[in-house]
């Protein structure tokens, strides 16, 4: 057979995909667990089939002929989740990029598209490979025709050919339609015989071999109740036939000549997998994409190499640019410095410039005027020579950021290329990628950065245009540029570490480990390598006979997800979740942490970066300082580590209460939110009472959970899936929950209608400082990208609000600070909450100035609240 025919039952395996992974999301927030699980399977399916000839059906909807025969036919089915239902256009897209052919029909199924094809392949000849996860499909099995049927998830496949058959069920590929109409489908209400189920009509296939057959010798049939329930439900056994048959004549519009395979290009397949966030398959398609250099000619241009710097170079409006090839500034050398001005170009290196008297100067001078692309970084790394930049007048990457905060690229080659200016190349041309990347000889390094450096300017004029025209200037320059220089003598201070005290904590959570791990093995009975899921999985599978939730290529899965619903099953697992969160405390945050600690300072410095996300929300890297965890005791106790820099000094925390809530109150205007919160009311009580129907004593811990969950959910778009997940409660009771949530505060559900129509009007969404987010799948076709816009219109608005106020509090809590001239200093930003550092006399006055600038930054419908706490550490500061 020269032809190899493979037949993909699209519903079936990406509905499988999606409940054997957890939910993903890229970092635009679309879902794509069903599509990473879905492209696995491909990627095996090519390499290990090998098709010339490939098709994907899909169900085309809900109503098919069959609903003609049965009105109920798959009446018992569960909505399709959201998140899954986004995600069918994006396997599309896949498909497309593979070259794949897809195919639906209206009023027929997938397994009619396949058996049709099937039956033109078989009489042809073919070799025929059908991937399903639906058993239905072996009534298709032939000496031509194998049948592979995935068991648990979608990696552990079984192919079914006509002995295989037999040899599994006893009996063949004709009866498969018989065994259905007497055992029935409740996955598809098809109703079948009551009382028979796949052991007695296997029992009764073997004696009678078809159903017609059956009928006709029903009075030698044993059992009373059983030939009383077969003839009772006769008619329904025959229907259930009907209802099972794929239909293998279809009306299809397609042939056997149209679904030729002969591979896909690599570049359509790696930009979308880059698209998705699949980088882990990257390497599976191996494209060369983009890594071709430019051997475009850039037009000449005139600098010097400074020997001897003289105030005669400066005119008192220069572009600068400090040069580094790592993100990591505050370990970064800078290989050199650019400084232009409308008349010269000029590139100094880095000794020269840091000792030069001159160059100081006029680094520090006010009035000054300095156009720079990352004003923090370009703070940091001359505060760590000695000299203190003042008098920026532009940021480029901020300006950038704020024009498109979703462009992901925001150096200045790609800024450029955006805005048509082509006079620079890309770094990696010019320095190489990964471990290839090197300093070039100083000519070439200067002409670099030199013309990197002129093009500041040519930004900074058509930016600035681009940010008044779109209402953005005055938060460029109020907000985002003031907050860049705090942030960048944050990051320069540092925050101390007890070194002692964190070594000391890793020395006990070790003990902690170890004694863990001893309580694992007795109740196992052995010893074995906890850490390896193929020694694990035997012992909780085979030895122990936990129910299997999931199987990988490789054997059962001990992922987390699959040991969360077996906690409740066994005294081990509470155990091993147990020892795995605080393994990842020991390696990711006592040794990570120890790791970055300046051996000279004991201290930790931090990046943050300030253009990365969407809605304007702050993120610390290198280490993340956000992130540390707080819900183990033993995660909130490596705050402990975190103390002043001076004696008798203490950390003072303060951070907002509920402060989206209090944003979602004032946007959505809702009388019942701004009545709770300006009464003082427990948002998540009242909440609560208004779902329940219950009074203030009647709120139970439980109901104040849930209550919490919808109130920090539903604005997110959460659907009744995503939060019958989160608090372990059916899609029915989340919905009901949802629904009388609306029902009690129509102000928000108001919001969440108007903002998506706004939205698909202007094109974005802003917040109450006027950053603006631009949502271009707003209106798109593709159910998935819409989707996700309209949850992230209702979104923005509120997290983007409450991320402007902390920076805005942040602002004019330093101008504060040094208008009291008060020694204290803010150390961290994390979210809400800011971390800061002070001599004890200065308590009092702290106590008075944070809370009133934190809360009083705006003026809202509803109050802010921020409270405070203070101590010896971080971890006292709650």
């Amino acid at each position: 057979m020269s032809n190899k025919l493979v037949l993909i039952d699209g519903n079936s395996i990406t509905y499988r995909a999606f409940f054997a992974l957890p939910l993903l999301n890229n970092d635009k927030g679309v879902y794509t667990n069903a599509v990473y699980g879905f492209t696995t399977m491909l990627l095996r399916i090519l390499e290990e089939q090998k098709p010339t000839h490939i098709l994907v059906a899909f169900d085309a909807g809900k109503t098919t002929f069959r609903h003609n025969t049965y009105q109920e036919y798959k009446g018992g089915r569960q909505k399709t989740p959201p998140e899954l239902s986004e995600q069918f256009p994006l396997v599309k897209e896949l498909l497309n990029a593979f070259n794949i052919r897809h195919y639906q029909l209206e009023q027929y199924e997938a397994d009619d598209i396949i058996g049709t094809l099937s039956k033109h392949g078989n009489e042809n000849n073919w070799d025929i490979s059908i991937i399903s996860g639906d058993k239905d499909m072996l009534q298709l099995v032939s000496d031509n025709v194998t049948v592979n049927v995935t068991k648990k998830g979608i990696s552990d496949v079984e192919a079914y050919t006509p002995d295989y058959l037999i040899e599994k069920m006893e009996i063949t590929s004709d009866q498969i339609i018989d065994l259905k109409a007497l055992m029935g489908d409740s996955s598809d209400n098809i109703p079948g015989v009551p009382g028979v189920g796949q052991k007695t009509a296997t029992k009764l296939l073997k004696e009678y071999e078809t159903l017609e057959n059956l009928y006709e010798h029903l009075d030698e049939v044993s059992g009373k109740k059983l030939k009383e329930n077969l003839t009772n439900h006769k008619d329904d056994a025959f229907m259930s036939k009907e209802l099972a048959t794929i239909n293998c004549d279809s009306p299809i519009e397609i042939a056997l000549d149209d679904l030729p395979y002969s591979g896909y290009k690599e570049q359509d397949v790696a930009a979308l997998f880059k698209d998705l966030g699949f980088q882990s398959l990257l390497n599976r398609v191996s494209s060369d994409e983009a890594d071709e250099e430019s051997n475009e000619v850039l037009e000449d241009i005139s600098y010097t190499i400074v020997e001897e710097i003289t105030p005669e170079m400066f005119i008192g409006e220069e572009a600068l640019i400090l040069e580094m090839l790592s993100d990591s500034y505050h370990t970064a050398p800078i290989e050199g410095i650019g400084v232009v001005n409308r008349e010269n170009a000029y590139f100094i290196p880095t000794e020269v410039a840091i000792n030069s008297d001159v160059f100081k100067d006029w680094a520090e001078g006010t009035s000054n005027k300095k156009v720079v692309f990352d004003a923090k970084k370009s703070l940091v790394s001359l505060l760590k020579k000695g000299i203190h930049l003042k008098g920026i007048t532009f940021d480029v990457l901020l300006a950038s950021y704020l024009l498109d905060p979703s462009e992901n690229n925001h150096d200045i080659p790609a800024i450029g290329h955006r805005m048509g200016m082509k006079s620079v190349r890309f770094d990696e041309e010019v320095y190489g990628k990964g471990a290839k990347m090197k300093v070039p000889e100083q000519e070439k390094l200067a002409e670099h950065v030199v013309r990197k450096t002129s093009l500041l300017f040519e930004l900074q004029k058509k930016m600035e245009e681009e940010l008044q025209e779109n209402e953005l200037f005055d938060l460029l320059n109020t907000l985002e540029m003031p907050l860049a220089l705090i942030l960048g003598e944050m990051e320069h201070t540092g925050v101390v570490v007890d070194v002692e005290r964190l070594e000391q904590m890793g020395t006990d959570l070790r003990k902690r480990l170890d004694e863990i791990e001893r309580e694992i093995y007795e109740i196992a009975g052995e010893t074995f390598n906890l850490n390896s899921p193929k020694q694990l999985g035997p012992i909780l599978f085979e030895k122990l006979g936990l129910r299997v939730i999931k199987k990988t290529k490789t054997g059962y899965s001990t992922a987390a997800d699959v040991l969360e619903q077996l906690e409740n099953d066994h005294e081990i697992i509470p155990k091993i979740l147990l020892y795995r969160q605080l393994g990842k405390l020991q390696s990711t945050y006592i040794e990570g942490l120890l790791k970055v600690v300046d051996k000279n300072t004991n201290k930790i410095h931090t990046r943050y970066n300030q253009a990365l996300t969407q809605t304007g929300r702050l993120s610390s890297i290198d280490p993340n300082l956000q992130n540390i965890p707080i819900r183990l005791e033993e995660g909130r106790k490596i705050r402990q580590a975190f103390v002043p820099s001076e004696k008798e000094w203490i950390m003072f925390a303060a951070d907002y209460s509920q402060i989206e809530l209090r944003v979602l109150a004032h946007i959505a205007k809702d009388e019942k939110l701004i009545a709770a919160f300006q009464n003082g009311l427990d948002i998540h009580t009242q909440t609560a009472m208004d779902v329940f129907h219950v009074t203030e004593d009647e709120v139970t811990s439980n109901m104040r959970r849930q209550a919490k969950a919808v109130n920090f959910g539903i604005v997110y778009g959460i659907s009744d899936y995503g939060l019958s997940q989160n608090l372990g409660i059916t899609r029915k009771e989340a919905k009901q929950f949802i629904d009388r949530y609306l029902e009690s505060y129509p102000g928000v559900k108001a919001y969440m209608d108007d903002i998506v129509q706004e939205a698909k009007q202007k094109g974005y969404v802003t917040t109450l400082m006027n950053r603006r987010r631009y949502l271009p799948d707003i209106t798109s076709r593709n159910f998935n990208l819409r989707s996700f816009a309209e949850r992230t219109a209702m979104n923005t608005p509120i997290q983007g609000t409450a991320a402007d106020i902390i920076k805005k509090a942040m602002i004019d809590l330093d101008e504060k600070l040094k208008e009291e001239k008060l020694k204290a200093r803010v150390l961290l930003q994390v979210h809400d909450e800011l971390i800061i550092e002070a001599p004890k006399e200065e308590l009092e006055k702290l106590k008075e100035i944070v809370p009133a600038m934190m809360e009083n930054t705006v003026e809202l419908n509803v109050p802010l609240k921020a409270e405070y706490a203070y101590g010896d550490s971080w971890y006292d500061a709650k």
